[in-house]
Protein backbone atom coordinates (compact mmCIF):
# COMPACT_ATOMS: atom_id res chain seq x y z
CA UNK A 1 0.00 0.00 0.00
CA UNK A 2 1.39 3.46 -0.92
CA UNK A 3 2.19 5.61 2.26
CA UNK A 4 -0.17 8.68 2.67
CA UNK A 5 1.82 11.90 2.47
CA UNK A 6 0.22 15.56 3.64
CA UNK A 7 3.12 18.22 2.44
CA UNK A 8 2.64 21.77 3.59
CA UNK A 9 2.43 24.47 0.49
CA UNK A 10 5.23 27.29 0.19
CA UNK A 11 5.25 30.93 -0.98
CA UNK A 12 3.06 33.71 -0.29
CA UNK A 13 0.11 32.13 -2.03
CA UNK A 14 -0.47 29.54 0.34
CA UNK A 15 -0.54 31.81 3.50
CA UNK A 16 -2.55 34.32 1.84
CA UNK A 17 -5.13 31.16 1.77
CA UNK A 18 -4.55 30.11 5.42
CA UNK A 19 -4.84 33.43 6.16
CA UNK A 20 -8.39 33.81 4.40
CA UNK A 21 -9.52 30.91 4.99
CA UNK A 22 -9.13 31.49 8.74
CA UNK A 23 -10.57 34.72 8.89
CA UNK A 24 -14.01 33.61 7.62
CA UNK A 25 -14.24 31.22 10.15
CA UNK A 26 -13.14 33.53 12.44
CA UNK A 27 -16.18 35.96 11.52
CA UNK A 28 -18.74 33.28 11.42
CA UNK A 29 -17.51 30.16 14.08
CA UNK A 30 -20.20 31.15 17.08
CA UNK A 31 -20.87 28.63 20.31
CA UNK A 32 -17.03 28.59 21.73
CA UNK A 33 -14.51 25.74 21.42
CA UNK A 34 -16.84 22.95 21.38
CA UNK A 35 -18.52 24.36 18.26
CA UNK A 36 -15.05 25.49 16.80
CA UNK A 37 -14.36 21.81 16.26
CA UNK A 38 -17.14 21.58 14.05
CA UNK A 39 -16.36 24.29 11.62
CA UNK A 40 -13.29 22.89 11.61
CA UNK A 41 -13.82 19.93 10.77
CA UNK A 42 -16.35 21.11 8.07
CA UNK A 43 -13.67 23.63 6.64
CA UNK A 44 -10.63 22.15 6.79
CA UNK A 45 -11.68 18.00 6.63
CA UNK A 46 -14.49 17.66 4.62
CA UNK A 47 -14.52 20.79 2.01
CA UNK A 48 -10.56 21.45 1.86
CA UNK A 49 -9.07 18.18 2.96
CA UNK A 50 -6.31 20.06 4.18
CA UNK A 51 -5.82 17.40 6.59
CA UNK A 52 -7.31 13.63 6.81
CA UNK A 53 -10.22 12.44 9.43
CA UNK A 54 -7.41 10.48 11.55
CA UNK A 55 -4.80 12.84 12.07
CA UNK A 56 -7.76 15.54 12.42
CA UNK A 57 -8.94 13.77 15.32
CA UNK A 58 -5.28 12.56 16.75
CA UNK A 59 -4.33 16.24 16.19
CA UNK A 60 -7.68 17.39 18.63
CA UNK A 61 -6.74 14.37 21.31
CA UNK A 62 -2.88 15.80 21.29
CA UNK A 63 -4.07 19.17 21.84
CA UNK A 64 -6.12 18.34 24.79
CA UNK A 65 -3.45 17.43 26.35
CA UNK A 66 -1.84 20.44 26.08
CA UNK A 67 -2.58 23.62 27.74
CA UNK A 68 -4.00 26.57 26.31
CA UNK A 69 -7.27 27.25 24.02
CA UNK A 70 -7.22 23.69 22.49
CA UNK A 71 -9.64 25.24 19.21
CA UNK A 72 -6.40 27.79 18.75
CA UNK A 73 -3.94 25.12 18.75
CA UNK A 74 -5.76 23.25 16.35
CA UNK A 75 -5.75 25.76 14.39
CA UNK A 76 -2.52 26.82 14.00
CA UNK A 77 -1.82 22.88 13.68
CA UNK A 78 -3.33 23.14 10.52
CA UNK A 79 -2.31 26.49 9.42
CA UNK A 80 1.14 25.19 9.71
CA UNK A 81 0.43 21.74 8.65
CA UNK A 82 -0.42 23.76 5.28
CA UNK A 83 1.74 26.83 5.06
CA UNK A 84 4.74 25.82 7.35
CA UNK A 85 5.48 28.60 10.36
CA UNK A 86 3.98 31.10 8.69
CA UNK A 87 0.83 29.78 7.41
CA UNK A 88 0.43 28.51 11.35
CA UNK A 89 0.78 32.43 12.39
CA UNK A 90 -1.89 33.55 9.70
CA UNK A 91 -4.27 30.92 10.66
CA UNK A 92 -3.89 32.49 14.55
CA UNK A 93 -4.20 35.93 13.62
CA UNK A 94 -7.18 35.36 11.18
CA UNK A 95 -9.38 33.27 13.80
CA UNK A 96 -8.15 35.68 16.41
CA UNK A 97 -8.83 39.03 14.57
CA UNK A 98 -12.78 39.49 14.22
CA UNK A 99 -13.83 38.53 18.05
CA UNK A 100 -10.53 40.65 19.48
CA UNK A 101 -11.55 43.73 17.34
CA UNK A 102 -15.16 43.12 18.66
CA UNK A 103 -13.88 42.42 22.10
CA UNK A 104 -11.92 46.00 22.10
CA UNK A 105 -14.84 47.78 20.96
CA UNK A 106 -17.31 46.75 22.87
CA UNK A 107 -14.52 47.73 26.16
CA UNK A 108 -14.75 50.71 24.68
CA UNK A 109 -18.63 51.66 24.11
CA UNK A 110 -19.55 49.41 27.26
CA UNK A 111 -20.88 52.32 29.28
CA UNK A 112 -22.41 53.81 26.74
CA UNK A 113 -25.02 51.04 25.50
CA UNK A 114 -27.09 48.39 27.31
CA UNK A 115 -26.81 45.20 25.29
CA UNK A 116 -25.79 42.66 27.68
CA UNK A 117 -29.55 41.23 28.30
CA UNK A 118 -30.21 41.76 24.25
CA UNK A 119 -32.35 39.29 22.10
CA UNK A 120 -30.18 38.85 19.54
CA UNK A 121 -27.22 38.04 21.62
CA UNK A 122 -29.55 35.63 23.82
CA UNK A 123 -30.12 33.77 20.04
CA UNK A 124 -26.93 33.60 19.27
CA UNK A 125 -25.89 31.36 22.57
CA UNK A 126 -28.83 29.13 21.13
CA UNK A 127 -27.05 29.08 18.05
CA UNK A 128 -23.94 27.78 20.00
CA UNK A 129 -26.43 25.02 21.25
CA UNK A 130 -27.08 23.82 18.04
CA UNK A 131 -23.84 23.76 16.42
CA UNK A 132 -22.27 22.10 19.55
CA UNK A 133 -25.18 19.37 18.99
CA UNK A 134 -24.88 19.08 15.33
CA UNK A 135 -20.59 18.68 16.40
CA UNK A 136 -21.02 16.10 18.68
CA UNK A 137 -23.57 14.15 16.68
CA UNK A 138 -20.75 13.89 13.47
CA UNK A 139 -18.05 13.03 15.63
CA UNK A 140 -20.15 10.69 17.46
CA UNK A 141 -20.70 8.50 13.99
CA UNK A 142 -17.19 8.84 13.28
CA UNK A 143 -15.49 7.83 16.32
CA UNK A 144 -17.80 5.56 18.50
CA UNK A 145 -17.56 2.14 16.42
CA UNK A 146 -17.72 -0.18 19.44
CA UNK A 147 -19.18 -0.75 22.28
CA UNK A 148 -16.29 -0.05 24.68
CA UNK A 149 -16.16 3.38 22.57
CA UNK A 150 -19.26 4.09 23.55
CA UNK A 151 -18.74 3.09 27.41
CA UNK A 152 -15.80 5.51 27.32
CA UNK A 153 -17.46 8.34 25.94
CA UNK A 154 -21.04 7.93 28.11
CA UNK A 155 -18.77 7.62 31.34
CA UNK A 156 -16.89 10.44 30.58
CA UNK A 157 -19.92 12.19 30.43
CA UNK A 158 -21.72 11.31 33.63
CA UNK A 159 -18.59 11.63 35.41
CA UNK A 160 -18.33 15.26 34.26
CA UNK A 161 -21.86 16.03 34.96
CA UNK A 162 -20.81 15.82 38.70
CA UNK A 163 -17.13 16.61 38.79
CA UNK A 164 -16.05 18.93 36.35
CA UNK A 165 -12.67 21.15 36.33
CA UNK A 166 -9.78 21.48 34.21
CA UNK A 167 -7.66 19.68 36.35
CA UNK A 168 -10.53 16.27 36.81
CA UNK A 169 -10.21 16.68 32.85
CA UNK A 170 -6.69 15.87 32.51
CA UNK A 171 -7.19 13.19 34.82
CA UNK A 172 -10.33 11.35 32.87
CA UNK A 173 -8.26 12.06 29.63
CA UNK A 174 -4.97 10.37 31.33
CA UNK A 175 -7.61 7.00 32.62
CA UNK A 176 -9.31 6.92 29.00
CA UNK A 177 -5.75 7.14 27.33
CA UNK A 178 -4.61 4.41 29.52
CA UNK A 179 -7.67 2.23 29.11
CA UNK A 180 -7.30 2.94 25.29
CA UNK A 181 -3.33 1.75 25.43
CA UNK A 182 -4.55 -1.63 27.37
CA UNK A 183 -7.88 -2.69 24.98
CA UNK A 184 -6.10 -1.20 21.70
CA UNK A 185 -2.82 -1.49 21.51
CA UNK A 186 -2.93 -4.79 19.43
CA UNK A 187 -5.88 -3.82 17.36
CA UNK A 188 -5.73 -2.84 14.00
CA UNK A 189 -5.37 0.95 13.27
CA UNK A 190 -6.58 2.96 10.20
CA UNK A 191 -3.61 3.10 8.52
CA UNK A 192 -2.21 7.03 9.55
CA UNK A 193 -1.76 9.30 6.98
CA UNK A 194 2.41 10.91 7.59
CA UNK A 195 2.35 14.88 7.71
CA UNK A 196 5.33 16.62 7.03
CA UNK A 197 5.68 19.89 9.33
CA UNK A 198 7.88 22.38 7.88
CA UNK A 199 9.60 23.11 11.88
CA UNK A 200 12.97 21.70 12.47
CA UNK A 201 12.89 20.01 15.83
CA UNK A 202 15.42 22.60 16.84
CA UNK A 203 12.93 25.32 16.52
CA UNK A 204 10.46 23.08 18.23
CA UNK A 205 12.69 22.36 21.25
CA UNK A 206 13.50 26.16 21.48
CA UNK A 207 9.55 27.33 21.56
CA UNK A 208 9.26 24.66 24.05
CA UNK A 209 12.07 26.53 26.23
CA UNK A 210 10.77 29.60 25.78
CA UNK A 211 7.37 28.59 27.33
CA UNK A 212 9.21 27.51 30.58
CA UNK A 213 11.58 30.62 30.73
CA UNK A 214 8.79 32.98 29.92
CA UNK A 215 6.82 31.28 32.27
CA UNK A 216 9.25 31.14 35.32
CA UNK A 217 10.92 34.43 34.50
CA UNK A 218 7.67 36.76 34.02
CA UNK A 219 7.00 36.74 37.82
CA UNK A 220 10.33 37.28 38.61
CA UNK A 221 10.78 40.28 36.44
CA UNK A 222 7.36 41.38 38.01
CA UNK A 223 8.41 41.41 41.08
CA UNK A 224 11.85 43.26 40.55
CA UNK A 225 10.48 46.10 38.35
CA UNK A 226 6.92 46.69 39.56
CA UNK A 227 6.39 47.78 35.89
CA UNK A 228 2.57 47.53 35.07
CA UNK A 229 2.93 46.36 31.64
CA UNK A 230 5.18 43.34 32.61
CA UNK A 231 2.45 42.45 35.47
CA UNK A 232 0.05 42.61 32.75
CA UNK A 233 2.16 40.26 30.54
CA UNK A 234 2.67 38.03 33.50
CA UNK A 235 -0.68 37.80 34.38
CA UNK A 236 -2.18 36.99 31.16
CA UNK A 237 0.78 34.56 29.68
CA UNK A 238 0.39 32.83 33.45
CA UNK A 239 -3.43 32.59 32.52
CA UNK A 240 -2.86 31.05 28.77
CA UNK A 241 -0.01 28.25 30.09
CA UNK A 242 -1.83 27.04 33.03
CA UNK A 243 -5.24 26.36 31.93
CA UNK A 244 -6.01 22.93 30.47
CA UNK A 245 -9.47 22.79 28.45
CA UNK A 246 -9.65 26.31 26.83
CA UNK A 247 -12.58 28.56 26.75
CA UNK A 248 -14.89 28.89 29.98
CA UNK A 249 -12.57 26.99 31.94
CA UNK A 250 -9.78 30.19 31.70
CA UNK A 251 -12.31 32.25 33.13
CA UNK A 252 -12.06 32.00 36.73
CA UNK A 253 -8.17 32.12 36.28
CA UNK A 254 -8.64 35.48 34.61
CA UNK A 255 -11.10 36.61 37.74
CA UNK A 256 -8.13 35.82 40.29
CA UNK A 257 -6.28 37.80 37.98
CA UNK A 258 -7.36 41.10 37.13
CA UNK A 259 -10.47 41.22 39.62
CA UNK A 260 -9.08 41.45 43.32
CA UNK A 261 -5.94 43.23 41.88
CA UNK A 262 -8.22 45.88 40.88
CA UNK A 263 -7.68 46.25 37.27
CA UNK A 264 -11.01 45.41 36.26
CA UNK A 265 -14.12 46.10 38.47
CA UNK A 266 -16.17 42.58 38.77
CA UNK A 267 -19.76 43.88 37.27
CA UNK A 268 -17.40 44.61 33.75
CA UNK A 269 -15.73 42.04 34.31
CA UNK A 270 -19.04 39.90 33.84
CA UNK A 271 -20.17 41.88 31.51
CA UNK A 272 -17.09 40.90 29.00
CA UNK A 273 -17.82 37.26 29.85
CA UNK A 274 -21.71 37.47 28.64
CA UNK A 275 -20.36 39.50 25.39
CA UNK A 276 -17.70 36.98 24.95
CA UNK A 277 -19.64 34.41 24.75
CA UNK A 278 -21.87 36.04 21.85
CA UNK A 279 -19.14 36.82 19.49
CA UNK A 280 -17.40 34.49 16.70
CA UNK A 281 -13.73 33.15 17.34
CA UNK A 282 -11.96 32.31 20.30
CA UNK A 283 -13.01 32.97 24.10
CA UNK A 284 -9.40 33.66 25.00
CA UNK A 285 -10.09 36.87 23.03
CA UNK A 286 -12.00 37.86 26.23
CA UNK A 287 -8.15 38.90 27.48
CA UNK A 288 -8.77 41.85 24.71
CA UNK A 289 -11.39 43.06 26.57
CA UNK A 290 -9.81 42.92 29.79
CA UNK A 291 -6.82 44.34 28.50
CA UNK A 292 -8.75 47.53 27.07
CA UNK A 293 -10.20 47.85 30.28
CA UNK A 294 -6.90 47.75 31.68
CA UNK A 295 -4.61 50.59 29.39
CA UNK A 296 -6.58 51.06 26.13
CA UNK A 297 -5.69 49.80 23.01
CA UNK A 298 -1.98 49.03 24.12
CA UNK A 299 -3.18 46.78 27.32
CA UNK A 300 -5.64 44.86 24.95
CA UNK A 301 -2.56 44.04 22.10
CA UNK A 302 -0.37 43.26 25.28
CA UNK A 303 -2.89 41.00 27.01
CA UNK A 304 -3.96 39.35 23.45
CA UNK A 305 -0.63 38.40 22.60
CA UNK A 306 0.11 37.04 25.89
CA UNK A 307 -2.68 34.84 26.71
CA UNK A 308 -1.96 33.21 23.17
CA UNK A 309 1.43 32.98 23.03
CA UNK A 310 2.01 30.29 25.30
CA UNK A 311 -0.44 27.68 23.01
CA UNK A 312 1.73 28.69 20.18
CA UNK A 313 5.06 27.79 21.75
CA UNK A 314 3.13 24.64 22.98
CA UNK A 315 1.82 23.52 19.51
CA UNK A 316 4.84 24.55 17.16
CA UNK A 317 7.02 22.85 20.11
CA UNK A 318 4.71 19.62 19.85
CA UNK A 319 4.36 18.54 16.14
CA UNK A 320 7.53 18.34 14.25
CA UNK A 321 7.32 15.01 16.56
CA UNK A 322 3.87 14.01 16.16
CA UNK A 323 4.22 11.42 13.40
CA UNK A 324 7.05 9.80 16.06
CA UNK A 325 4.38 9.47 18.85
CA UNK A 326 1.19 8.52 16.20
CA UNK A 327 3.05 5.67 14.48
CA UNK A 328 3.35 3.93 17.65
CA UNK A 329 0.46 1.49 17.89
CA UNK A 330 0.44 2.15 21.88
CA UNK A 331 0.22 5.70 21.17
CA UNK A 332 -2.50 4.92 18.68
CA UNK A 333 -4.26 2.41 21.52
CA UNK A 334 -3.57 5.60 24.01
CA UNK A 335 -5.36 8.27 21.39
CA UNK A 336 -8.49 5.83 20.72
CA UNK A 337 -9.12 6.18 24.18
CA UNK A 338 -8.72 9.40 24.17
CA UNK A 339 -11.07 10.14 21.10
CA UNK A 340 -13.89 8.53 22.90
CA UNK A 341 -13.36 10.57 25.98
CA UNK A 342 -13.27 13.38 23.65
CA UNK A 343 -16.47 13.05 22.90
CA UNK A 344 -17.78 12.59 26.47
CA UNK A 345 -16.53 15.84 27.51
CA UNK A 346 -18.18 17.59 24.61
CA UNK A 347 -21.58 15.86 25.94
CA UNK A 348 -20.68 17.09 29.12
CA UNK A 349 -20.13 20.75 27.47
CA UNK A 350 -23.17 20.51 25.66
CA UNK A 351 -25.02 20.68 28.57
CA UNK A 352 -22.86 22.57 31.10
CA UNK A 353 -22.16 25.82 30.29
CA UNK A 354 -23.61 25.53 26.82
CA UNK A 355 -26.99 24.31 27.67
CA UNK A 356 -27.64 25.74 31.07
CA UNK A 357 -26.58 29.13 30.07
CA UNK A 358 -28.87 29.25 27.00
CA UNK A 359 -32.53 27.27 27.00
CA UNK A 360 -34.52 29.29 29.44
CA UNK A 361 -38.01 28.37 28.60
CA UNK A 362 -39.79 26.04 26.05
CA UNK A 363 -39.74 28.98 23.63
CA UNK A 364 -35.32 28.66 23.47
CA UNK A 365 -36.06 24.81 23.54
CA UNK A 366 -38.41 25.31 20.24
CA UNK A 367 -35.72 27.85 18.40
CA UNK A 368 -32.64 25.02 19.60
CA UNK A 369 -34.48 22.23 17.59
CA UNK A 370 -35.95 24.59 14.76
CA UNK A 371 -31.65 25.50 14.24
CA UNK A 372 -30.61 21.97 14.67
CA UNK A 373 -33.38 20.96 11.86
CA UNK A 374 -31.92 23.53 9.77
CA UNK A 375 -28.13 22.65 10.12
CA UNK A 376 -28.30 18.76 10.03
CA UNK A 377 -31.94 17.93 7.88
CA UNK A 378 -31.48 21.19 5.56
CA UNK A 379 -27.91 21.24 6.06
CA UNK A 380 -28.01 24.97 5.64
CA UNK A 381 -24.34 26.67 5.99
CA UNK A 382 -23.22 27.90 10.07
CA UNK A 383 -23.87 31.71 9.16
CA UNK A 384 -27.45 31.27 7.65
CA UNK A 385 -27.68 29.57 10.79
CA UNK A 386 -26.36 32.96 12.98
CA UNK A 387 -28.41 35.18 11.24
CA UNK A 388 -31.49 32.94 12.01
CA UNK A 389 -30.67 32.48 15.40
CA UNK A 390 -30.02 35.97 16.20
CA UNK A 391 -33.18 37.02 14.55
CA UNK A 392 -35.14 34.51 16.43
CA UNK A 393 -33.81 35.68 19.61
CA UNK A 394 -34.89 39.17 18.97
CA UNK A 395 -38.16 37.87 18.15
CA UNK A 396 -38.62 36.05 21.07
CA UNK A 397 -37.17 39.25 23.47
CA UNK A 398 -40.26 41.25 21.49
CA UNK A 399 -42.84 38.45 22.21
CA UNK A 400 -42.07 38.33 25.85
CA UNK A 401 -44.30 38.66 28.84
Amino acid sequence: MTEKIITAKTGFKAVLEVLLVSLKLGLTSFGGPIAHLGYYHNEYVDKRKWIDERSYLDLVALCQFLPGPASSQIGIGIGTIRAGVPGGIAAWFGFTLPSAVMMILFAFVLQGFDIIDSGWLHGLKIVAVAIVAQAILTMWQKIITDKLKAVIAVGVFIILLFWQSAFNQIIIIAAAGITGLIFYRKHEVPEVTKIRVQVSRRFALLCLAAFFILLAALPIVRNLTNNHMIAVADSFYRSGSLVFGGGHVVLPLLEHEVVPTGWVDKDLFLAGYGAAQGVPGPLFTFAAYLGAMIGGLKGALLALFAIFLPAYLLIIGTLPFWNVLRNSPKIQGALTGVNAAVIGILLAALYNPVWISAVKSEYDLALTVLLFMMLVFIKLPPWIIVIAGAAGGMILEFFKF
